[in-house]
């Protein structure tokens, strides 16, 4: 298999497939598109426990685009962000995250202590409490592993005890975007090509794209997306935001028409990719919220009210089809496959080791 998330019908014949034993105080579990698990324990009222999981090849802050023979490797910052994303999405406060690290057996001592400096720098500025974990060396990994359980308060507003969590995507519902889409990949494509980028594009445009990290956060449109009646949500990230899309219908058993003209897109991520070779539709998205609202245009106003930008983008339909419009021409979206970075950086770590010219195949 290739690099990246597993693809669906794999996860669903050999993972989710062996999935039986079901508790009545476990909602909103394991399944397509679903980053969290909701626990509602008995007589905990209408609130409950939301609890997600993310994993990556880490890496120290000014080593970050330094990817080698590993591929992809995020930050200990960047990872936990994506948690706490996870939890805002399912109508939760984050609170606390067990952290797991598995670390190659020339790691120094500096370097485990700096990894974790950098956790605690992000749980601080999200108020988040690192509560416990595990910290192992092991021969079997040639990169550290950083593993993050996060945790968070369910709103007792939001969760629904059959649904364990904010909701699904129902018919006749608008779909709304926050920010942009392709933030997450454009700011690791723009930090490691920035020299071939200067060539080409003025420097401010450069820093600018490479400097997207700092639109990671969906906390503050979750919150306020919440109080303005949203029906569901999903962040985007992996996948970019046709996998957003596809997940957030899987989710919702439902299908969905799209203007792919509305998918707010920055210019600086427009010439990334194209610099990149790289489909900015299937790019990692974290930043971008994905919501379904009974009056998208009232929540997209609620959201602005807020300096959030946000954009009315389609609608939630009946069936299974999930269409996507483009000047008048249809196309059926597909399932979510292998994000577009790991793609690129599989081209990356071949040429070297092959010798081959700079170039690259879809």
């Amino acid at each position: 298999m290739k690099t990246g998330k597993v693809p669906e019908n794999i996860l669903k014949r050999s993972v989710l497939g062996q999935i039986r034993t079901k508790r009545k105080d476990v909602a909103g579990g394991a399944g397509p598109g679903e980053d969290c698990a909701i626990f509602l324990p008995p007589g905990a009222g209408s609130g409950g426990i939301a609890v997600c999981m993310q994993e990556t090849a880490v890496a120290l802050e000014d080593e970050r685009y330094d990817f080698g023979g590993a591929g992809l490797r995020l930050t200990m910052g960047h990872l936990i962000q994506k948690c706490a994303n996870n939890l805002a999405a399912s109508a939760a406060r984050p609170s606390a995250l067990l952290i797991t690290l598995l670390l190659p057996e020339n790691t120094e001592e500096k370097t485990l202590k700096a990894l974790m400096a950098e956790a605690e720098n992000k749980c601080r500025e999200l108020s988040l409490e690192i509560a416990g974990g595990q910290t192992r060396v092991c021969a079997a990994v040639s990169a550290p592993i950083a593993v993050a359980s996060g945790y968070g308060v369910c709103l007792e507003s939001a969760c629904c005890r059959d649904k364990g969590y904010a909701g699904r995507a129902e018919p006749g519902q608008d779909i709304v975007v926050s920010k942009w889409i392709g933030l997450e990949g454009t700011a690791l494509l723009a930090g490691y090509n920035r020299e071939g980028l200067l060539s080409r594009y003025p420097a401010w445009l450069v820093d600018e794209a490479s400097g997207f990290g700092r639109y990671l956060s969906v906390l503050p449109e979750a919150e306020a997306a919440l109080e303005a009646g949203v029906c569901a949500m999903h962040d985007a990230s992996e996948g970019g935001i046709f996998g957003a899309l596809w997940e957030l219908a899987e989710g919702g058993g439902v299908g969905l028409s799209v203007d792919m003209r509305s998918l707010p897109l920055r210019q600086e991520t427009v010439e990334v990719c194209e610099f990149c070779n790289v489909d900015p539709y299937r790019l990692m998205s974290g930043g971008c919220l994905v919501m379904t609202a009974k009056d998208g245009p009232g929540l997209a106003a609620v959201l602005r009210e807020r300096q959030i930008p946000a954009a009315v983008v389609g609608r939630v339909t009946e069936g299974s089809d999930r269409i996507l419009w483009k000047d008048g021409e249809v196309r059926y979206l597909d399932r979510a496959g292998r994000d577009e970075i790991h793609r690129y950086l599989s081209n990356i770590i071949c040429r070297k080791e092959t010798g081959k010219q700079k170039g690259d195949e879809k």
